[in-house]
């Protein structure tokens, strides 16, 4: 039996070798290495299949295993896809009882092979002998265990036989294949990575526009690559083999032959110039050298490349001479003492469109624009005279009668005894920068988008109307727009469709208003419109702006036409008259900003003056922000705890309700400020807070042991947390840093915050799902209820809302939802617990509808941590 497996070895031995003749013979076509390996894999197995252990009549066993897990494995799934049918095919010829055992025994080392190469090529698993070994142990524990399909006389005969050899010998055989067959691909890789390398330099080299050489110590050729072969002394195959004095002259062999020597002296690179006769004439080289790493037949060498710079030079030495002449970017022009020109470079050309017969002989008046006066030549030379030199800003004129705006220096140049002889004069074109000025100051004081005046420029115009309302006793307005609903159409259309909305409501709005008023975008979707001049008394002002109001409101409720369709909208309207300069810019903006909101909550598509009853309820409301931040810092903001009670059980956890011990109002429930934070801001330092002492709190009871330690602890969850970037892994940090346990942790979520972005808030349910944390929903039955979504989510309880249970039993309708709520939640094998129980009615009336959880005053109130733990420890 031994010496069976021994010829499934030396198969597998000729597969390696066969392999590595394929991998070599199919290099660069992979789809005909993966043919041909599922095809050699294939045949290898038929062949095990031929000279099989057969230990019982029907029965073949065979080295195919360890081939097909290992075509799965280093071929991938195209090859073991042909492996295995053609290794299935012959199974199915051989026939026999254990024909069909057979052929599953064909699929599991393919399925298998294919989840090692998986895991390998992720980087979880190393391939290495250990690895492979026990991948070879695990497959064939899998294909004793598959055998055992077969009638138990036969699987008993298997087993005594064939047990101990393949788990001794195959998986060994499957190691040296495995090692045998990574060892051809690694050899394969470095044989591609060095052609590959190979043909890149060779590339590279032949896209260069240098020669490149190789010499060793003795000054000869071992490697010449030259792009254009007329820049050699001889051609490239006479030049091979040659040392530098069987090809130059002795002075320059020499030379070369030097500099050679010198670059392998030293560690860094070496430059140097020569000329040389070439096929293409005299030419003069740049050579850069440095030394190789390696010897070349046993030779120190150097590498050189040879750069071509004869025009490079001569391009140097006319720019010298261009200098000479005033050749430069800017035009020059000289001229004598009386201003006649005398002399203009291709730069001045270029600018003014004159040629040099144009111009030379002709004063320079030929190229004023008419635009500069007497005063402003007269202070020009003055200041050359007495300084001899000026330079500013002109307006001169093109050949083409173009006015251009020009920068220009002038300087004299005088002779020994002193006089003027010549002025030298440069000038630059700054028509660009010009026009640059221009946009800059543009789009400093105008909309990009809609040419309406900005921010900016409306506080200007702004402090301009209340200066001339003070003076004229007039009234104005300030009107602050926001369309409604622009939002919903730009992220459902797209930011073409917002832009176009802007386009249209801003060209309305500007056809509505007087010339004296102003209409301006602040930015997004705002608009403010400026009114000047409305009478002398407010009624009639506010009538005036009340009936633009009007129009504006009608005009921007009609249809837009959006991308081809007709889509609507409206605007909210907030109006502030002034006048005079009594209230400042801001606080103008701000009433207006505060009476758009008014509009706003007053259902939208609306106009609200300013009512100084506003500015109370707002100066109210930051003030209690910043009490609210100050009791922050202070640790004003504490924890209350309300039990959770199980029917038969007690106390079985509790949730924890955030309290603020205001020092002047007293102990303030979440209604008085967590609507306020959502506001501000404020909501996630809340957030935060309250699930650290919620851990901490867990950490004690942990701690302390007994049913304390047992308690799950309930917290509700923010919107604003639940969907910041890094949530998820800041509470795993607390868990960590608190040591508290995450599985009695139950964090509490509305439907609506759900609803906002269902695929986010599922994504980061499931991460802390997988931390241990439990989830429960919040005021259940208040919001969209879909069983749909509940199954999406990887929930633990629904919690019904109280405004339900406090109608029970009296009210039919609440008594269905509960009731179809906990039949919900037993299909969805979810627990149930209702909130604001307060009489023994409610309770019974759940317990008849299923719910055994339940939290309330018939219980408990929510209580200090001390109370609360004297209240368990009376149960």
């Amino acid at each position: 039996m031994i010496m069976d497996f021994v010829t499934g070895a030396a198969l597998l031995l000729a597969l390696c070798y066969l392999q590595a003749i394929n991998v070599r013979a199919c290099q660069g076509r992979p789809w005909l290495l993966r043919l041909s390996s599922g095809l050699l894999f294939g045949v290898i197995c038929l062949v095990g299949m031929w000279l099989p252990i057969a230990p019982h009549e029907g029965v073949f066993f065979d080295a195919r295993t360890a081939v097909l897990s290992m075509a799965a494995l280093f071929g991938g799934a195209w090859v073991a896809l042909l492996a295995g049918l053609i290794a299935a095919a012959g199974r199915l010829w051989l026939g026999g009882i254990g024909m069909y055992v057979g052929v599953a025994n064909v699929i599991l080392p393919l399925l298998m092979g294919l989840a090692m190469r998986a895991l390998v090529q992720r980087g979880r698993l190393p391939l290495n002998a250990l690895s492979l070994w026990l991948f070879g142990v695990l497959l064939h524990l899998g294909v004793l265990l598959v055998l055992s399909a077969l009638p138990a006389e036969h699987y008993q005969r298997i087993l005594t036989y064939l047990a101990l050899p393949s788990l001794l010998v195959l998986p060994l055989a499957g190691v040296m294949l495995g090692l045998l067959l990574k060892d051809i691909g690694q050899r394969q890789h470095t044989e591609r990575d060095l052609q590959f390398s190979e043909a890149r330099l060779r590339a590279i080299a032949g896209a260069l526009p240098d020669l490149l050489m190789v010499l060793d110590e003795d000054g000869r050729y071992l490697e010449v690559i030259a792009p254009d072969p007329q820049l050699l002394r001889l051609p490239v195959g006479a030049l091979l083999g040659k040392r530098l004095h069987e090809v130059l002259a002795l002075s320059q062999a020499e030379s070369l032959l030097a500099f050679v020597r010198l670059t392998l002296s030293s560690n860094a690179p070496q430059v140097t110039e020569y000329r040389m006769q070439t096929l293409a004439g005299l030419r003069l080289f740049e050579a850069h050298a440095r030394r190789l790493d390696v010897t070349l037949e046993g030779r120190a060498a150097v590498v050189m490349i040879i750069r071509d710079i004869t025009e490079r030079s001569l391009a140097e030495e006319e720019l010298r001479i261009a200098a000479i002449a005033f050749e430069t970017q800017q035009g020059m022009f000289i001229t004598d003492a009386s201003s006649h020109i005398l002399r203009v470079n291709q730069a001045f050309c270029r600018i003014t469109g004159y040629q040099p017969d144009d111009v030379i002989g002709q004063h320079t008046r030929l190229l004023s624009s008419g635009q500069q006066g007497v005063e402003f030549y007269r202070q020009m030379w003055q200041s050359i005279h007495q300084h001899g030199s000026w330079q500013g800003e002109i307006w001169n004129r093109r050949k083409s009668g173009e006015v251009f705006p020009e920068w220009l220096s002038i300087s004299a140049v005088r002779a020994t005894d002193g006089r003027v002889s010549h002025y030298v004069a440069s000038l630059s074109d700054i028509s660009e920068r010009k026009e640059a000025e221009q946009q800059i100051r543009h789009l400093a004081f105008y909309d990009p988008l809609t040419g309406l005046p900005n921010r900016r420029l409306l506080l200007d115009r702004l402090q301009q109307a209340m200066a001339h309302s003070a003076q004229s006793g007039q009234y104005g307005a300030l009107m602050f727009l926001d369309l409604d609903n622009f939002k919903n159409i730009n992220d459902l259309y797209g930011h073409q469709a917002g832009d176009q909305l802007l386009l249209q409501a801003a060209g309305r709005l500007s056809a509505l208003v007087r010339s004296s008023e102003a209409v301006a975008r602040l930015g997004g979707d705002e608009f403010v419109l400026m009114l000047e001049q409305l009478g002398g008394q407010a009624d009639q002002a506010a009538s005036r702006a009340e009936q633009l109001g009007g129009q504006i409101l009608h005009s921007l409720s009609q249809p837009y036409s959006l991308l081809g369709q007709p889509l609507h909208s409206s605007v909210s309207i907030g109006v502030v008259l002034f006048l005079g300069n009594h209230e400042s810019v801001d606080e103008l903006f701000k009433r207006a900003d505060l009476s758009m909101y008014e509009a706003k909550h007053a259902g939208k598509n609306a106009l609200r003056f300013f009512d100084p009853q506003m500015q109370a309820v707002v100066s109210t409301r930051l003030r209690l922000q910043e009490e609210m931040r100050q009791g922050l810092r202070e640790g004003h903001f504490i924890l209350h705890y309300q039990a959770q009670v199980e029917e038969g059980c007690g106390v079985v956890g509790a949730e924890a309700l955030l309290r603020w011990q205001h020092p002047q109002q007293g102990l303030l429930g979440p209604a008085a400020f967590i609507p306020l934070a959502e506001r501000s801001g404020l909501i996630q330092a809340l957030d935060g807070l309250v699930l650290r002492q919620a851990c901490l709190q867990l950490a004690r009871w942990q701690a302390q042991g007994g049913a304390l330690a047992r308690l799950s602890l309930a917290v509700n969850l923010s919107a604003v947390m639940l969907y910041q970037p890094g949530f998820v892994e800041d509470l795993q940090a607390l868990l960590e840093e608190t040591g508290a346990a995450a599985q009695l942790l139950k964090l509490e979520i509305t439907e609506s915050l759900l609803l906002d972005d269902m695929a986010a808030a599922s994504q980061r349910m499931n991460a802390l799902r997988q931390m241990g944390i439990r989830f429960s929903i919040d005021d259940f039955g208040t919001g969209y209820s879909s069983m749909a979504y509940l199954q999406k989510l990887p929930l633990d309880q629904l919690k019904i809302d109280q405004s339900f249970i406090r109608e029970l039993p009296g009210n039919p309708s609440s008594l269905a939802i509960v009731r179809a709520t906990c039949a919900m939640a037993q299909s969805l094998g979810l627990q149930v617990i209702a909130e604001g129980v307060e009489t023994p009615a409610q309770r019974q009336v759940l317990l008849d509808s299923g719910c055994r959880h339940f939290q309330g005053y018939l219980f408990a109130r929510p209580v200090p941590v001390e109370q609360f733990e004297a209240l368990l420890a009376a149960q």
